[in-house]
């Protein structure tokens, strides 16, 4: 089984925006399947109910996205997704969630295709990220599944 790590990027001043980094056996999954992508807002993948919370049918998630030019956005602003974006289909079999649709370098330079993480772990560390974050992220009322 792979293990998952969630980490953000707070935004300003180290980056244009807020984003989210996915480790999956410690290599960066965004950075290393596409340079020049960002991870999306962690209010947006991490929520309780999220697109990465898994389901017994798959469902194509996108994770990430090109980086913005903008030089000025504002401080709260978090990527969007757009037509060029990173996805992986997140599946639930059993006790195991399979990420699959990958395509990135692994540790001896073989494509990463498919990966299996333990559901306690996988959700935990979701859970363990969005608890870390939540007191730094401006949540809006509207946004479904987030209880204040």
């Amino acid at each position: 089984m792979s293990s998952l790590l969630i980490s953000a990027c707070p935004g300003s001043p180290a980056c244009t925006a807020v984003h989210t980094y996915l480790f999956v056996d410690g290599l960066d999954v965004i950075t290393r399947s596409d340079s020049r992508m960002v991870g999306l807002g962690p209010r947006r993948l991490l929520r309780p109910g999220g697109p990465l919370y898994p389901t017994d049918m798959p469902c194509t998630v996108g994770v990430a996205t090109l980086k913005q030019s903008e030089p000025e956005p504002k401080p709260e602003s978090e990527p969007e997704p757009e037509p060029d974006r990173l996805t992986v289909r997140v599946r639930l079999r059993g006790e195991t969630v399979i990420w699959s649709g990958l395509a990135y370098p692994g540790f001896d330079g073989t494509p990463v295709e498919e990966v299996r993480f333990g559901l306690e772990q996988y959700l935990g560390e979701i859970e363990r990220a969005y608890a870390a974050l939540k007191g730094q992220l401006v949540v809006p009322p509207s946004e479904p599944g987030v209880t204040r």
